[in-house]
């Protein structure tokens, strides 16, 4: 039972990291209606970003530089939507288009992240944390941090969703674009708004993830990107809250899993649960109107 407590703890810790990406995710899909295959790359180039500045150059403390490197992030995905992949967007109607460009943007960044930082394992500069006992659970400083991130940044999504002016045009845009232009809202900045908070979302969820994990890699962000889409689709594409409660039950589901199973297949039983809910539950569990 013990054994149980503890990768319950972890899937905690692993949910935190996971909401954090899938709302960034779901943010921009709701807005621009297609889904970027390049969003684990993003996380992948923020985590690394993070490192330059906390390890690599100005050895800034690990947080500050999360912060640092997760707003870089945040500007280069406002740049990648205004200069590539809007004007395919414009172009074409269907969004068959865009995603090919998407994964090929993936494959381009993946690359280049080998090329610039090679293929060896990175480590941010940190203190080494003391576990500590908390009720049944192990864990150490660092890691409640980060669930103390997601936690308080999912409140802020909450609160800007439902009282903000910006909050209210996302969904609005969100439900129909076209009506929203019509009522005057400015779609092209909320557009701009919009990728800037997935990509900070992406970056922070890359260097979150590299902080809880212990390690960086040019891949990781790619590996981690399936169990992303299957808390977005568990929870419903375009659902915010949704893709929140997707990454709690894939998080625990993983993490628990690996009680009973070699731990080397615990990511397989996120494939798992994404077959059974594209089985018999396609619009997931809190889909949107639209969005299936």
């Amino acid at each position: 039972m013990s054994q149980f407590w503890l990768s319950f703890g972890f899937g905690l810790v692993t949910a935190s990291v996971l909401a954090i990406a899938a709302v960034g995710l779901s943010l921009q899909f709701g807005i621009t209606n297609y889904i970027n295959f390049a969003y684990g790359d993003f996380m992948a180039l923020g985590a690394y970003l993070t490192y330059y500045v906390n390890a690599e150059i100005f050895h800034i403390d690990i947080w500050v530089s999360m912060v640092i490197g997760s707003l870089l992030m945040g500007v280069f995905a406002v740049g990648v939507n205004h200069f590539l992949l809007s004007p395919f967007a414009r172009r074409f109607t269907k969004s068959f288009y865009v995603l090919i460009v998407t994964f090929g943007l993936s494959l381009i960044m993946l690359n280049l992240l080998y090329a610039i930082w090679g293929s060896n394992v990175r480590s941010y500069n940190m203190r080494i944390e003391q576990v500590l006992h908390i009720g049944p659970f192990l864990l150490t400083k660092n890691q409640l941090i980060v669930m103390a991130i997601s936690i308080i940044l999912m409140l802020l999504v909450h609160v800007m969703l439902k009282t903000t002016r910006l909050g209210k045009s996302m969904r609005a845009m969100s439900d129909n674009t076209t009506l929203a232009m019509t009522t005057g809202i400015d779609t092209r900045r909320v557009t701009t708004v919009t990728w800037f908070l997935s990509g900070t979302m992406a970056g922070l969820a890359g260097t979150v993830l590299g902080i809880t994990e212990g390690n960086i890699t040019p891949g990781s962000g790619e590996l981690f990107l399936f169990v992303i889409f299957a808390a977005v689709i568990l929870g419903g594409v375009g659902s915010i809250y949704g893709a929140m409660a997707g990454a709690v039950l894939i998080g625990l589901a993983t993490e628990v899993s690996a009680v009973f199973i070699n731990p080397a297949y615990k990511l397989d039983v996120a494939f798992v649960i994404l077959v059974l809910t594209l089985l018999f539950r396609p619009n997931g569990l809190f889909a949107q109107p639209g969005k299936a």
